[in-house]
This record gives C-alpha cells, sequence and structure tokens, in this order.
C-alpha cells in the first residue's frame, strides 16, 4: 500500500511532533507500506522519511524544481520525483496514494489536505483521508469543518470523508493501514 502523509517542513516547538513522525515512518516500514511524500529532508518530513528508510521501508519523495534548488530535497530516498510545480506535486502524490495521512503541520500541510478533501468531495478521488489529532493539533480545524458543515457550506456526508484520531495506531487502522 501507497501511504501519502502530509506533514510539516519545520519540526515544531514540541518534540513529540517529531517522535509521532518517527513512530508512523517506522509502523509504515515495519507493515512493509511504501510512503509517499513531500520528498523534503527537513522538519517533521525528513523524521518522517528517515525513520521510514531506517526501518527498511520504501520512500518515495515528490519535490518542485524550485524546492530542490534550495537544497532541501532528500538525496537518500528509494526515489525522488522532481516536479516542475507544486500543483504537479499534488496530483503526483495523489495519483501515486492508496490512503492520505495528514500530521501536523503549517500552510502547506493545510492546502495539500483541503485539495485532498476537495477532491474526494468532487469524486476524483475516493481513497481514504485520516488527520492524526496529536496533541489536539487539528481539534480547532475539525470544529470548523463542522461549522462549515452546520453553516450549510459543506454537506454533513462531506465529513465522514475524515477519519480523525489523536492515536497513530487507531488512525492507521481505522484507514486500513494497519491489521489488528
Amino acid at each position: 500500500m501507497n501511504v501519502c502523509v502530509f506533514c510539516g517542513s519545520s519540526t515544531g516547538k514540541d518534540p513529540l511532533y517529531g517522535d509521532v513522525a518517527r513512530e508512523m515512518g517506522l509502523t509504515l516500514a515495519k507493515e512493509g507500506h511504501t510512503l509517499i511524500y513531500g520528498g523534503g529532508d527537513i522538519g517533521l518530513m525528513g523524521i518522517l522519511a528517515n525513520s521510514c528508510l531506517e526501518g527498511g521501508g520504501k520512500v518515495i519523495g515528490v519535490i518542485p524544481d524550485f524546492l530542490m534548488k534550495r537544497e532541501v530535497g532528500h538525496s537518500g530516498l528509494t526515489e525522488l520525483i522532481i516536479a516542475d510545480s507544486m500543483h504537479q506535486r499534488k496530483k503526483k502524490m495523489a495519483d501515486l496514494a492508496d490512503v492520505f495521512i495528514a500530521l501536523p503541520g503549517g500552510w502547506g500541510t493545510l492546502d495539500e489536505l483541503a485539495e485532498i478533501l476537495t477532491w474526494r468531495q468532487l469524486g476524483l478521488i475516493d481513497q481514504p483521508i485520516g488527520l492524526l489529532n496529536i496533541d489536539s493539533f487539528f481539534s480547532p480545524l475539525v470544529e470548523q469543518m463542522k461549522r462549515m458543515s452546520e453553516r450549510g457550506f459543506l454537506q454533513p456526508t462531506n465529513l465522514e470523508f475524515l477519519s480523525v484520531s489523536n492515536s497513530s495506531q487507531k488512525l492507521l487502522t481505522a484507514l486500513g493501514v494497519v491489521t489488528v
């Protein structure tokens, strides 16, 4: 299974975020899945990729050329795909993915998650989407999504596209990445 993970190019202020990224990478490797991610060697992205590789896993990074030129691309991956733009990067990641997971991150993570949810709503994709709400990081966003639904801007059934958990193991199980 190809598991696409969106996460920060920073580590955040709490070491917990790095621990969660490390655990996710090791779990994906242990389960024999391929990690698909943004191709960076920095922040949570780097921790995630390195731990998956250390666990013997396969990692495919997709990075736009302009970021590669800034020397933030990971040079030790199983495969690194250079895209022409951010849009092509997201499309390629979506084409490769069997499931999507968002870990804590900033604007880029939010952008990737929003686009994937929109594509799911429009029927362009049908893969499962998960949100790891570690330390209640995404709770305000989840509440905003509920508010969008309550105010008539988002169909209640669209909220069902997103599995949310504060536990990596529970989320991975709900998404069918890990079997109990």
